[in-house]
């Protein structure tokens, strides 16, 4: 096929001149050009590589056989051209590229720029980046370092790297996160959530809801549990970030697997935060209220939890709220069974539910479209407030 009728692969064109290699060399740096291309670049006075812009240390140049033979392929077979398949040599130089501590920032984006632009056309490139040990690179280069401070450098790069970790882990190899069992390393996680923008929040809750969910890290999950300044963080995510709180509502949601999590979730008040989300749902149409709630049932298993709910001046009306909605039935049977769970015990609860307009909000779902296990739990909460209203004492 002519070279012309073909897209050029990103590999195998010159950042130079932006044209087909026809004879690759690199240099110190892990960078590749085409020899004429480079050759007029340092015959022209410059010291530096031309992407990387370091200092060349020495300026010989290693022909590049590899991508050669990679590009000689290319050209023979054309459409056919499997360029992960065909490219793990080329993989695993850039993975130098990234383990080099004289690699800058920028230099390190490139790079990654360069994996995705390999792999994204292939269903293979993730198990290929797998196999060649990017995982556990990423990570390390993501908390192997514990930084008081991020440079916007810093967050750039986190930001892609936390992007190749999702990607990575949806393999479902999880015990790789247990390095966060290290405190340098979950203090490079903290640093990371507190500083960082809403999209590396939201990948660090998506990473958290990893850890949750697999048995092999279920000792993480109750390390995590116990950082009480990262429960703080994401309750507060929850309370003030808008882009970032449905991530934090999975996230704690995730983390109430374990009793113990649980019990320092409450602690750190986030029951209010729930209910405060689940009330305002409607007038921000979130889509985790029903996630929300379903992590207040389980909650509402501890006496404090239920305290919480009591004590909270729109506790009540929140679950009321979501009893029953013209949209939706998803979140009504959580809500008639927390209802259950509170009101058992409570005077307080039942005389605030029923004067909120519970009845009327049962009556509805009842005669809605939801299934038949949400109308049983409506009439059991029917029959509990009718039977304790009976036993109560009324005052005239």
């Amino acid at each position: 096929m002519k070279e012309a009728e073909m897209t050029i692969p990103h590999l195998f064109m010159c950042p130079i001149s932006l044209e087909l290699i026809k004879d690759p060399v690199t240099l110190c740096t892990g960078q590749t050009y085409d020899r004429s291309s480079i050759e007029k670049w340092l015959a022209a006075g410059n010291l530096t590589c031309p992407v990387t812009m370091q200092k060349l240390q020495d300026p010989s140049m290693v022909p590049n056989h590899t991508l050669r033979h990679l590009i000689d392929q290319w050209l023979r077979m054309g459409t056919q051209f499997d360029p992960v398949l065909c490219t793990v040599d080329c993989l695993a130089s850039l993975k130098k590229n990234l383990e080099s501590d004289e690699a800058t920032m920028e230099y390190k984006c490139q790079t990654l720029q360069k994996i995705q632009a390999l792999t994204e056309e292939s269903q293979s490139g993730n198990s290929c980046l797998f196999q060649l040990g990017f995982l556990p690179l990423l990570l390390e280069l993501l908390f192997g370092k514990a930084e008081s401070k991020l440079s916007q450098e810093c967050v750039k790069f986190a930001e892609q790297e936390l992007s190749w970790v999702l990607r990575l882990l949806s393999l479902g190899e999880y015990e790789y996160l247990d390095m966060l069992k290290e405190e340098s390393k979950l203090e490079s996680f903290q640093v990371l959530f507190d500083q960082g923008t809403g999209q590396i929040k939201r990948s660090l809750c998506q990473i958290i809801e990893a850890i949750s969910s697999s048995m092999e890290t279920r000792e993480l999950c109750a390390k995590l549990g116990e950082n009480r300044k990262l429960l703080k963080g994401l309750i507060l995510l929850v309370h003030q970030a808008y882009n970032a709180s449905d991530a934090g509502i999975k996230a704690i949601s995730a983390l109430c697997c374990l009793e113990s999590n649980r019990q320092n979730l409450v602690q750190e008040g986030v029951m209010n935060t729930l209910l405060t989300y689940i009330y305002d749902a409607e007038r921000h149409e979130r889509n985790s209220a029903p996630a929300a709630l379903s992590t207040i049932e389980l909650l509402l298993e501890l006496e404090n939890a239920k305290a919480a709910l009591i004590s909270n001046p729109n506790g009540i009306k929140a679950l009321i709220k979501m009893v029953f909605r013209f949209s939706e039935h998803e979140g009504s049977e959580s809500a008639v069974r927390s209802l259950i769970i509170i009101c058992t015990d409570s005077l307080q609860a039942r005389e605030e539910a029923i004067g909120a307009g519970v009845l009327t909000k049962l009556l509805l779902l009842l005669q809605s479209q939801c299934s038949g296990r949400t109308k049983t739990k409506a009439r059991m909460l029917l029959r509990l407030l009718r039977s304790k209203w009976d036993e109560e004492p009324k005052h005239l």
